[in-house]
């Protein structure tokens, strides 16, 4: 059974994942938005031609070197829409954001490398975590290799105009039914990508995310928003307590790979109350598309429901899993086709 997700379960949570770019929504049919015009050859002022991991590389590089202040929208076919006001800054090794959210319930994200900090003001609450694996697009923990041009081919379809800045329209295209397809519009002169959208087998857009307004190097000082995320005080500070681990140590193993998808970490965290159970999040990507496995041992009072959940391309899965050492349960989670969640739920298999 497939159940839409309403968006404020999740739309925020698209937007801290955005970061450093776009993610992806609104249904435009199954060809290149009419705005987009046709680029005839990669000569003059046109793209310039290369594959799937320099254009990723390039991306990428955008991302993590240029100061940016903007609006960032997230939209989906059901018609729901979250908006972002980002700031964003680049010194060295060093990444800082400040995330606030336009809608919604009140929300402030700051991220300082791998340290992400929320400010809920509602609850007067904040949420201290460390996310090694920040969730962007491209969605890549370091340079892109060749691994990904097995998955996905590039073809550049136009030029086109977001937010005021010349953009080269390309399509990134998969070549399998375990991931979807991205249109990515790539600020012609940094690479920044200002505008994406995700869409399916049949090249309709599932989602779409895009800077309404953007100011390429903004003069955001790093002074200003540490200066801002430390500032806890007369809120509650709650803390993650993430401990790494394997999931070998843990006692699982994915018997059957699925094609493209690599291991990239495994979490636990205590899920509270009495005994020492975890949770163990199992994390996978293609170096686009991300898979996360949640597992836990099941609890029937709560009576959990195996469900399929959709919002946009994002898919949840929940399903019982039993051996001889009792009962789990795991919801899988991934910007990737249904069938993409049940292969690797059907090679999930313990390992001791």
């Amino acid at each position: 059974m497939t159940h839409s997700m309403p968006i404020s379960a999740r739309g925020f949570l698209v937007l801290v994942a955005a970061l450093c770019m776009a993610q992806v929504s609104l249904a435009q049919g199954r060809s290149p938005s009419p705005s987009v015009k046709s680029v005839p050859s990669a000569s003059g002022g046109d793209a310039p031609a290369m594959g799937v991991v320099e254009w990723l590389q390039r991306m990428h590089a955008a991302a993590r070197q240029r100061n940016y202040v903007g609006t960032f929208v997230v939209s989906v076919p059901a018609g729901n829409l979250s908006s972002a006001r980002i700031w964003h800054v680049c010194e060295g090794d060093l990444q800082m954001e400040r995330i606030e959210a336009l809608s919604g319930p009140p929300r402030s994200t700051f991220r300082r490398n791998d340290q992400v900090v929320t400010f809920l003001p509602e609850s007067k609450i904040v949420k201290r975590e460390k996310r090694e694996n920040l969730e962007q697009f491209p969605n890549l923990s370091g340079m892109p290799d060749s691994s990904i041009a097995e998955s996905y081919g590039v073809r550049v379809i136009g030029k086109d105009r977001v937010a005021g800045f010349d953009a080269d329209v390309i399509q990134i295209e998969p070549r399998d039914a375990l991931r979807f397809g991205y249109r990515v519009w790539s600020e012609r002169r940094s690479g920044l990508v200002v505008k994406l959208q995700t869409t399916d087998r049949d090249n309709k857009v599932i989602e779409q995310s895009a800077f309404s307004e953007l100011q390429l190097d903004a003069p955001v000082k790093i002074h200003a928003l540490t200066q801002m995320m430390g500032s806890t005080a007369g809120y509650r500070v709650e803390k993650s307590e993430l401990e790494r681990t394997t999931a070998q140590r843990e006692g699982w193993a994915l018997g059957k790979p699925v094609a493209g998808f690599r291991p990239v970490s495994s979490f636990r965290r205590p899920m509270g109350g009495e005994g020492q159970a975890y949770t163990m999040q199992w994390t996978f990507s293609d170096g686009l598309a991300t898979v996360s496995l949640f597992i836990e041992p099941y609890d029937a009072q709560r009576k959990p429901e195996e469900v399929l959940l959709a919002l946009g391309a994002t898919h949840t899965l929940t399903r019982r899993m039993t051996d001889k050492d009792g009962d789990w349960w795991l919801t899988a989670v991934g910007e990737v086709p249904p069938q993409t969640l049940d292969a690797f739920a059907r090679g999930l298999v313990r390992s001791r």
